[in-house]
């Protein structure tokens, strides 16, 4: 799951190079925490958030079939 939000955002910036994921595992839910270099962070937020809200969902399908509750969060 890691692996798969690297690869994503990767091709949503300028600076794939950057953009680092790390995952913090709880009881019966997954922070992932994803850090992109600061002048992406617009381009993976998109126009009025769409395209987070698009890797969110995206995110709530995979826990809907995982059982496990992701939560995505964007490092400043």
């Amino acid at each position: 799951m890691k692996e798969l939000l690297e690869e994503i955002a990767r091709g949503l910036v300028e600076h794939p190079e950057a953009v680092q994921v790390e995952e913090k595992a709880q009881r019966d839910s997954v922070l992932l925490i994803l850090t992109v270099a600061q002048e992406d962070q617009g381009k993976l937020i998109g126009r009025q958030g769409r395209t987070i809200r698009a890797l969110r969902t995206y995110l709530q399908a995979i826990s809907q079939q995982t059982g496990r509750h992701l939560t995505l969060e964007i490092s400043k």
